[in-house]
């Protein structure tokens, strides 16, 4: 069974290069460890991840506003937050005989898992990832690469609350890049030392916090079987007392069944009071909120917290089928094993892949580009005239394309096409003047 599951997570690298998804970052000069770099169809994809959690948190919810922080800041921000403290560190062993580094709670032995070799003790050591501003390198010159992108909300908190004339409860959403040093990056993206988190900072009272925890936390599970996820492979696991991270006073993690286990996808926490308080004492600023009665309080925050690089690994694992004796049913597919990507249509990369049935016929080659021309104002779209029909078909069902469109003889005296349906096969003419319209209807 481990054997068939490594398979798979290979097959998945593999796959992603193949196709444009994911590459290794600096690959021509060896690589750098853990950092990848997203192709033409990746980029899309976390794109569509991305606007589908905007639409979500700030369209079908009332009173979240948008924000996008900067990711340097002074270096004062991670001191109160607690990031340059023992609180955010992670307890690194080193192997005496190999020199390999691993995270202490990571390890299933006593001994190194690459060579045997003993191990040191364990110490502390710090995530953040440190860099200088200016042209000198001192203490000075010294802030971090931020390592979550919450804090930048916390900081404006009373900018946000009086520029926007909110009253609480309300949300506060961003989408952006964060950096940690993790001791042992693993697993393809899904542990990487640059990551994007799709962040909602969920202010209110601390008599409604425990409400609200339970709201969000069924509002993320239920976004994830919107996506496509099954219900069997998703769960909520709770964070024992004794684990909690220095601000939480609960923490639940939403969990997908990778093919290595299960593992973190999203986190809902309740950080309490901690950071509003925090940084109030720190700055000097006074972050409480007085309400319509009078009553002055530090609210209360409740947060969701998302890795869209995760959550790509997620669709890309939940969608990969491979059908042995393939679907299309040609003299070439039953030799071979098709692969589909069974990913939901409003995520999918391509929307529509652009197909003329022959390409040594002008004619035809002339109205397919102009049918492409007429489809990629409005959707993403591939035009693929290489090949056999029935190879073409196969490339689009791999990267996960809802719809393809083929021009021929008929298309010539009836002004109609062939649109296939990836998921059915079904197939079914369409007038040239009703594409835009039949197509945006089906991607609802």
């Amino acid at each position: 069974m481990k054997k068939e599951k490594d398979n798979l997570t290979e097959k998945l690298v593999s796959f992603a290069k193949r196709r444009g998804f994911i590459f290794q970052s600096s690959e021509i000069y060896g690589g750098f460890g853990s950092c990848y770099d997203f192709g033409p169809l990746g980029v899309e994809l976390k794109n569509n991840i991305k606007k589908a959690w905007w639409d979500e948190m700030t369209k079908k919810h009332n009173d979240i506003v948008g924000f996008d922080a900067s990711i340097l800041m002074n270096p004062k921000v991670w001191q109160a937050s607690g990031h340059l403290t023992a609180g955010f560190a992670d307890e690194l062993v080193e192997c005496k005989k190999c020199h390999h580094r691993f995270k202490k709670d990571l390890l299933e032995q006593n001994k190194c898992s690459d060579c045997g070799g003993e191990l040191t003790e364990p110490r502390k050591f710090n995530l953040m990832m440190k860099t200088f501003v200016g042209p000198i390198e001192d203490e000075a010159a010294i802030t971090y690469l931020r390592a979550e992108t919450c804090q930048g909300i916390y900081v404006n908190f009373k900018n946000v609350l009086q520029s926007m004339r909110l009253k609480l409860p309300f949300g506060i959403a961003q989408i952006g890049k964060a950096f940690r040093n993790e001791i042992t990056p693993k697993d393809f993206i899904f542990r990487t030392r640059e990551f994007e988190q799709m962040e909602m900072q969920w202010f209110c009272t601390p008599d409604d916090a425990d409400k609200f925890f339970e709201y969000w936390l069924k509002e993320r599970m239920n976004w994830y079987m919107w996506l496509g996820i099954k219900k069997e492979d998703l769960r909520a696991k709770e964070t024992p007392k004794n684990e909690l991270a220095h601000y939480a006073r609960r923490a639940v993690d939403i969990e997908y069944k990778f093919p290595f286990g299960w593992k973190e996808i999203e986190g809902v926490h309740n950080r309490g009071d901690w950071d509003l308080s925090n940084h109030s004492k720190n700055s000097g600023q006074d972050l409480s909120y007085t309400d319509d009665e009078g009553k002055k309080y530090t609210p209360y925050i409740i947060e969701t917290s998302a890795g869209v690089d995760r959550t790509l690994f997620t669709l890309l694992c939940a969608g990969f089928k491979e059908v042995k004796g393939g679907r299309t049913k040609t003299t070439e597919s039953t030799k071979e094993i098709e692969t589909v990507l069974n990913i939901s249509k409003e995520l999918a990369p391509v929307k529509v892949a652009v197909l003329p049935l022959v390409k040594n016929k002008p004619e035809i080659v002339k109205i397919a580009k102009e049918i492409y021309a007429l489809l990629k104002i409005h959707f993403n779209c591939q035009y693929d005239e290489s090949g056999s029909i029935g190879r073409r078909y196969r490339r689009q069902d791999e990267i996960g394309t809802p719809f393809c469109l083929t021009i021929d003889f008929e298309t010539l005296e009836k002004d109609d096409v062939t649109l296939r349906d990836r998921d059915t096969m079904k197939q079914e003419r369409v007038k040239i003047s009703d594409l835009v319209i039949k197509i945006s209807d089906s991607l609802k």
